[in-house]
Order: structure tokens, then C-alpha cells, then sequence
């Protein structure tokens, strides 16, 4: 008998859950996956089409060496066609780490007696922040455990505080965050703060596998975790951004979870996350899980070339959790933001500690590359690395940033942005090696651009070097 899709089909009620089992395990088992076929969703992929469910396994259930192949050349060819060269940058900064939660897989549980818990003072994250400015960091997200203490008005205040900080030329121009879900109210209050993105990951789509990891505190209730971003969007927060822990269940039903989330937000409100992360499980205190869903870097690389074919115009995160090497190398196949120059531990950026303690973090660091050293590899790799905050702040967000985005347009703004913030950075920040290479680079891809934007990004790049900042189209 064939497949049919329809017959599991099941209806987007905005502020309902909306995952089930059955029907991601229906597509996966029963959608046949040949060369031919494999062609056929690749093509619409690239048509920048984002692709159903059943197409979505088409890839995913791809066995022959030749369809993965091809896979991984349509994710290179389409995050060219939509993103160019571009990588843009950013930093995390943990506030807290007190939380009320206990998580099998995370370090923060309330469970972890050898945990150091710290807050940060209004002066202790003062200083965290002229850290990340004396590197040049211009975006943040800003991540909190997930406790009482850390109230929408208590993240308001932080992102307030973030945005207050100046030193020299520095700033801090998006404030991204990673939080615990909020009710409606609790979302506006932190939406008029003026938040960039707010990142609510599911860890696992599985209702079952969820219940194992979740042992105690508000974040067991599944439920309420899967429809915090429709409450996010309900309240007017329009940025928003979902994730997986890859590792806690099988990584094929985790991507197929991913992009129901982002089909159910666009069925229900027309808006898709903005980001997607995809972090995979790493060593944390007192982690103990074993590894019958291990994600190979094979399968790893895999699955971020089948989420970018799958979502053509959602921003991809991935984090220093994975090595240097891995990295450059994901870069390439749909990846668009990255963090630099991490550290986790609270108050580490301003204290400039060496190495990485698990008792006084979340997880284990992999890439210890500072934020300079990241820039130099990008640029070695003809990559554009940027700090643009400027779609945000002209409110090119949410359906708006939709209607710039699906055609392609966006790439006429985001690359001109680019260079305009490393020309910032090459000026304010660079050892002279640095700088050399940026100049380099930036001139290579002016020549990509029409004439009028050349004359207008040359302008622009010159009043920077006479001391202008935050120019932008």
C-alpha cells in the first residue's frame, strides 16, 4: 500500500501542542527514499522552497553514498545562493546559573550538589560586558537557569544593563536570550526591553524520551515547553528560536521535530524561527547517560545539511560545544552563526580565566579559539565574518523579515552589513595581520555588488575610518 502523508496530517491550533509521535515515526518508517526522489526534494530545496515533512524524511532516509552526497552539495550550493559568505558572530554570557530543574544531561540541575552557584551583580555583569567589548563583540545572548529569581523583570533589567555598557567604541547593539519559557505577560515584559531573539529549545521532541530526562521542576511539563514561542509570539515577540539537544533520542526524529516546530509556527502566526540550534550532547558535572543515541560527526554533518535544505531562510547556530575543526567545516554546509572566543563559566570573561571548569559551567567547551583567532580563520577561508545587528533595529523582523527574506532580497542588505561591521572591527580591534586579511576580503566581495552599492559601501567604510560606527543599510 503507499504511503500517504494526509492520513497523518494533523491540524496547526496556535497555543496547542502540536508534535506527535506517531506521525514523525509514520513518515520516517514508511516514506521510501530513492536517488530519483532524493533529486526531486534537493531541486525544490533549491527553488528556496522550504520542504513538508515527507520530503524532510525523503532525506533523512537517503541510505545510498551518491543521495548523501547530494545532500550535502545542495546544502553548500543553497546557503551560497542565500546567505553568501556571510557568518555572523556572536558571544554567550551566563547571568545565572541557580535553577530549579533536574535535567539528567545539564549541569545546572538542582541535583548537582558539587555545582558552584553564582549570580552576577549589576557590577560583575558591567564587567563582563567592557570584557566582550575591549574584543569587539557587538551581539549577545545573554542565558539564565531556569529559577524564580530570574523573573521577566529581573531579564529586563540584565538586557538594559547590556545595552547601557560603553567602552571606547564599544558596545553591545543585540541582546539575544536563552531562557526559561514565560506566560504571555512575562514575554511582553521582556519584548519592551528590547530583546533581539528569544530562544526556548525543546531538548527532545519525544514526548516518552522527555519524561526520562525531566525528572523534576516547571520544565517536566512538556507541554508548556513546546508552545512557550506561540505564547512569545502571541505577546508580540516576533524573533524567536527553537532548538534540539541531539544525543537524548534518535537524531532523525529530532530533526523531523524541528521542522514541524517551524511549520507549525508558520501555519499558525506566518512567522518561522529565526534560529535554529542544534547542539549535541557534551560533558557536563555529574553527566551520566550513556550512548545509545550518540550522534556520530558523520550523521552530525548529515543532519545540518538536511535542516538547511529544509529551512532555506532560517538562521543555523552552531556553538563552540563542537571543535574548531568540525566547525569550519559545518560552516559550509548551512551554518550562519557562530560564537567566538567563549567562555561559560560566570564571571569568566572579565576574571580572563584559563581552561574550563565543569563545576562552575554548563557543559564542556570544545573551541577555545578567542574571537580574533575565529576572524582569522574565516577570512583565511574567504568567509565574511559579521557583526550586523541592523535587520533588528529597522524592524525587519518577524513577518517583515519574511517578506525580505523568502525572495532573496535580504542578501542586499546583510553582505553590504557585513563589511561595514568587520571594516568596524578591522579598524577598532584587529592586530595589523588581521586587518590586512580583512581589507582583503572586504575588497573581494565589494566587487560582488552592483555598482551603486559599491559607491555607497565605499562612502560608508570611509566615514568609518574617519571615526563614524553603526552605519548600516
Amino acid at each position: 500500500m503507499k504511503f500517504s502523508p494526509e492520513k497523518y496530517a494533523i491540524p496547526d491550533v496556535p497555543m496547542q501542542p502540536f508534535i506527535d509521535t506517531g506521525e514523525i515515526w509514520g513518515f520516517l518508517n514508511k516514506t521510501v527514499s530513492t536517488p530519483g526522489r532524493v533529486k526531486e526534494v534537493i531541486k525544490k530545496s533549491l527553488a528556496k522552497n522550504r520542504l513538508n515533512l515527507e520530503e524532510v524524511a525523503v532525506l533523512i532516509n537517503a541510505a545510498d553514498s551518491g543521495s548523501m552526497q547530494l545532500i550535502k552539495e545542495g546544502a553548500r550550493e543553497l546557503k551560497k545562493k542565500i546567505y553568501g559568505n556571510r557568518i555572523v558572530l556572536f558571544a554567550p554570557l551566563y547571568v545565572g546559573n541557580k535553577c530549579s530543574n533536574n535535567c539528567a544531561y545539564c549541569g545546572f540541575k538542582t541535583s548537582n550538589k558539587d555545582a558552584v552557584r553564582k549570580t552576577l551583580s549589576d557590577e560583575e555583569l558591567v564587567r563582563e560586558i567592557e570584557a566582550l567589548e575591549d574584543n569587539g563583540q557587538k551581539r549577545l545572548i545573554l542565558v539564565y537557569g531556569e529559577h524564580a529569581q530570574y523573573s521577566p523583570g529581573f531579564i529586563a533589567q540584565t538586557v538594559k544593563t547590556a545595552y547601557s555598557v560603553k567602552k571606547g567604541k564599544g558596545e553591545i547593539r543585540r541582546v539575544n536570550i536563552n531562557a526559561a519559557p514565560l506566560d504571555i505577560e512575562g514575554f511582553r515584559t521582556v519584548k519592551e526591553a528590547g530583546i533581539g531573539t528569544y530562544q526556548v529549545f525543546q531538548e527532545t521532541y519525544h514526548r516518552e524520551a522527555y519524561k526520562t530526562y525531566h525528572l523534576r521542576g516547571k520544565k517536566a511539563d512538556f507541554d508548556y515547553r513546546l508552545t512557550s514561542l506561540d505564547r512569545a509570539l502571541e505577546a508580540g515577540l516576533d524573533d524567536v528560536g527553537i532548538g534540539a539537544l541531539f544525543g537524548l533520542y534518535d537524531w532523525r526524529f529530532e530533526v523531523m521535530g524541528l521542522v514541524r516546530h517551524t511549520n507549525h509556527l508558520e501555519a499558525c502566526y506566518n512567522i518561522g524561527p529565526h534560529t535554529i540550534s542544534f547542539p549535541r550532547i557534551k560533558d557536563a558535572s555529574m553527566l551520566d547517560l550513556g550512548d545509545e543515541y550518540f550522534v556520530s560527526d558523520e550523521n552530525f554533518t548529515r543532519l545540518v545539511a538536511i535542516l538547511r535544505l529544509a529551512v532555506p531562510y532560517t538562521g543555523m547556530i552552531l556553538t563552540a560545544r563542537e571543535p574548531a575543526k568540525l566547525r569550519n567545516q559545518l560552516i559550509q554546509f548551512g551554518v550562519s552563526q557562530i560564537d567566538g572566543g567563549t567562555r561559560i563559566e560566570l564571571g569568566s570573561y572579565a576574571e580572563k580565566e584559563q581552561g574550563h571548569d565543569l563545576k562552575k559551567g554548563q557543559f564542556r567547551i570544545n573551541d577555545d579559539r578567542s574571537l580574533n583567532e575565529i576572524i582569522d580563520e574565516l577570512l583565511q577561508q574567504d568567509m565574511l565574518p559579521s557583526f550586523c545587528t541592523a535587520c533588528y533595529r529597522l524592524g525587519r523582523t518577524g513577518e517583515h523579515f519574511m517578506e525580505f527574506s523568502v525572495p532573496g532580497f535580504i542578501k542586499r542588505f546583510c553582505s553590504p552589513n557585513a563589511m561595514l561591521t568587520l571594516a568596524e572591527y578591522l579598524v577598532d580591534y584587529a592586530p595589523e595581520r588581521t586587518a590586512e586579511m580583512g581589507w582583503s576580503v572586504i575588497e573581494k566581495n565589494i566587487h560582488l555588488l552592483d555598482e551603486k552599492a559599491q559607491h555607497q559601501v565605499r562612502e560608508k567604510i570611509g566615514r568609518i575610518k574617519q571615526g563614524e560606527r553603526d552605519l548600516y543599510f
